[in-house]
């Protein structure tokens, strides 16, 4: 098929039309489960209800004004965002490298205002958090960065899941300024840190006078089994950053902030043309609704519990599982050899995954998968991990 889109995407022979929950439907009519949800996207499965009751309702109103002016929904938005976060304010964007700029800059700025003319920022090795170049020098995966130099200064990368390697920069280097970590690493692998690691960080960054920067934007909005997944600690960090889940679909991101990070930016510091306005919003309220009336957040544990305790079982004795990781429904399968490949051949069994990282399998399926399609995925899965060829 001759196209004139950028050959950005390595994509799959396929073209969905529809969808419904778990479920998509291709243009030939065939039907797929869907156990990546757009990449953490739709927790709340395909054409929700209330997702679409909520942009038809908008949209005969008012789809967008201006940041100049007084947003009702965005106000709305960011009060229901901060009582279940515990923040304090948040900056409204369009995707999750947004809200990592807008983060970078908070950082950058705290830095100056305490005298720092190179602010630097911890990152950890194997992260995510975007492709725009603030957010791409902050990554650390240096394959997404080749052929992007020179890149943004002002970035330390350190191990992921190492106090000991955040102390030693932070002795090498007094323009350290904030650290920011994803709670569990999406992209790198869904690789999931000590139990304390983050308490840790929180304790370093009080002790240091630097901002802890949490990246929520896969993890958030309950596909850990918290609204947050810094929640499992019992901490608050100074900057958290959301998207991805938070519209179901449609494009919107956060950067929100607490305490002595919520004052850092201010009229004329940044700006966003799109971000937060009515259409946008109505979404991520009807997602937070839908959230807070359910049992889905709260459910995610034990279906993740489920998934990997069937797929674990099924797999015994194979000796190519590594580990199988997950907390909630954001589930980790690595493997001992690339398996790239298992992409293809799960979307021939009608099941969409993806593989992270090489050799990890990775699963984020919406928040309201039930028990028959958990039983159709861990088969399907389990199937093609026994015949696949390593």
């Amino acid at each position: 098929m001759t196209t004139h889109i950028m050959p950005t995407y390595a994509r799959q022979a396929v073209t969905f039309d529809r969808g419904d929950g778990a479920w998509l439907w291709d243009s030939n009519g065939k039907r797929y489960l869907d156990a990546l949800a757009g990449i953490a996207v739709c927790n709340l499965g395909h054409a929700h209800p209330a997702v679409h009751q909520a942009l038809c309702k908008q949209s005969q109103t008012l789809i967008h004004t201006s940041n100049l002016y007084g947003v009702k929904l965005q106000a709305e938005l960011a009060d229901t965002l901060c009582r279940l976060s515990g923040m304090d304010n948040v900056f409204f964007c369009n995707s999750g490298t947004e809200a990592n700029e807008a983060a970078i800059k908070i950082a950058r700025k705290y830095g100056h205002e305490q005298g720092i003319a190179a602010p630097v920022v911890v990152t950890m090795e194997k992260s995510f958090h975007g492709r725009t170049m603030g957010a791409l020098s902050a990554t650390g995966n240096s394959k997404v960065k080749q052929g992007f130099g020179p890149l943004l200064p002002g970035f330390v990368h350190v191990p992921y899941n190492d106090i000991d390697a955040i102390l030693t920069a932070i002795r090498a280097d007094k323009n350290i300024v904030a650290i920011l970590v994803e709670p569990i690493q999406g992209e790198g692998g869904v690789n999931i840190p000590d139990a304390d690691y983050l308490n840790q960080i929180r304790a370093i960054c009080d002790q240091h006078r630097l901002l802890m920067m949490v990246d929520e934007i896969q993890t958030g909005i309950g596909r850990t089994g918290r609204f947050l997944a810094y929640q499992h600690n019992g901490i608050l960090p100074d900057v958290c950053t959301l998207a991805k889940a938070l519209g179901n679909g449609v494009p919107i991101g956060a950067c929100m902030a607490h305490g002595k990070a919520a004052t850092i930016l201010t009229a004329g510091n940044h700006g966003s043309t799109f971000g937060g306005n009515p259409l946008a919003c109505s979404a991520a309220l009807a997602v937070l609704d839908t959230l807070g009336n359910t049992s889905l957040i709260a459910d995610a544990d034990i279906k993740g519990n489920r998934i990997c305790d069937t797929i674990a079982r099924q797999l015994e004795g194979n000796q190519h599982i590594v580990a199988i990781r997950h907390q909630g429904l954001m589930i980790g399968i690595e493997l001992d050899a690339p398996c790239g490949e298992l992409v293809g051949k799960a979307l021939e069994k009608g099941l969409l995954i993806n593989v992270t990282a090489d050799s990890t399998i990775r699963l984020l399926p919406p928040l309201l998968i039930d028990d028959a399609q958990i039983d159709l995925l861990t088969e399907t899965l389990s199937a093609l991990i026994k015949e696949h060829s390593y």
